[in-house]
């Protein structure tokens, strides 16, 4: 398939600022793929389409405050570094993104606070836009860690927010997050309340969870036209024994595996055996989904709406069918649902 197959004109209104009040009270679209059917329902009814024995498989990445703003020595150039990753706790190395990148060169000391409390070098050029940067601090790492964090903002996308406000702090994790290292939430895990999952246990609904460290490789323009050719910048996935078990019992029974969001309907097929099972896995993966495409693992897959020609609406749209799902989000705009992170959820049967 074409990237320019994914375009269509998304205002700029349509993408949602802020959650729903009420995590689970999102709009819901539910879109039966066998026929093409569209239901309109609330998050919270998602329940009402399994029984006992479905698993939900869940994201329980954390997101930390990956955004910086500092000054280059010398001149003060106002820069944004966007911490990507941890390369070495001893040496404080960092893999980043600094913004306007052509002023910064190797050698170059960046200065972050109001005081200027903490400083970093760049020593390498990884990426025509990437850096290693060395943060200069002798303290113990847990001071470090914690004086790195709070210099840094919650990472909500630009194109959802202009202004990142302290609330964005909590709307912008799911309430299971427990594993630090992404700098994305995973969108679809936001809708989940405990209300919700109290009400999955009494219908003996199961949920497992898997991490996947979102990276921002999923908002990186794609800039191929024959998608064969782009390549996904590669992720942290982590699923454990007891979760490869949870999974791969609900399939020997017949019964329903959910995948909640893009970053685990990526993990689940990255390591799949010859009998559509899963198995343990802690490392990277770039695995691009895009039409078409046969999935192994998940029946069922839940998801918010994505950017035009985005790697999440072609990952979506080979679970649930091209024609489906480009309908489904033409029905979206057309009935006033919410695109991003914040925005409403479509769960795909």
């Amino acid at each position: 398939m074409k990237l320019s197959q994914f375009a269509f004109d998304l205002p700029q209104e349509k993408i949602a600022q802020t959650p729903s009040y009420w995590r689970d009270e999102a709009k819901l679209m539910v879109l039966h793929k066998d026929t093409g059917e569209i239901e309109h329902r609330l998050f919270k009814d998602i329940v009402d389409y399994f029984g006992k024995g479905d698993i939900f498989v869940l994201n329980d990445t954390k997101v930390f405050p990956a955004r910086m703003y500092g000054k280059k020595e010398k001149t003060g150039a106002d820069i944004m570094v966007f911490l990507l990753r941890e390369l070495n706790r001893e040496q404080r190395l960092w893999d980043v993104i600094v913004d306007p990148a052509r002023k910064i060169r190797i050698g170059n000391k960046l200065y972050f606070g109001d005081d200027d409390s903490l400083v970093a070098e760049v020593i390498d050029n990884t990426t025509s836009r990437g850096r290693t940067l060395r943060f200069l601090y002798d303290g113990p790492y847990e001071d470090f860690k914690k004086a790195l964090f709070a210099l840094g903002e919650t990472p909500v996308p630009a194109w959802v927010k202009s202004e990142v406000t302290p609330q964005d702090a909590e709307d912008f994790q799911t309430i299971f997050a427990d594993k630090e290292g992404a700098v994305s939430a995973p969108a679809a895990g936001l809708h989940f309340s405990r209300e919700l999952f109290n009400r999955m246990i009494l219908k003996d609904i199961r949920k497992t969870f898997i991490t996947v460290h979102m990276g921002i490789g999923h908002f990186r323009r794609v800039d191929v036209e024959d998608l064969s050719k782009h390549r996904m910048d590669s992720e942290r996935l982590i699923i454990s024994e007891q979760a490869a078990n949870d999974i791969n019992i609900a399939k020997r029974s017949g019964k329903k595996v959910v995948a909640v969001g893009i970053t685990v309907m990526r993990g689940l097929e990255t390591y799949v055996t010859t009998t559509n099972e899963v198995n343990p896995f802690d490392g990277w993966t770039n695995k691009f989904i895009f039409p078409p495409y046969k999935y192994s693992v998940p029946d069922a897959a839940v998801s918010n709406f994505h950017l035009p020609q985005s790697t999440m609406l072609m990952c979506v749209a080979a679970f649930g069918g091209y024609e489906n799902v480009m309908n489904a989000y033409k029905t979206a705009l057309e009935m006033d649902y919410r695109f991003g992170p914040y925005g409403d959820a479509l769960l795909i049967l």
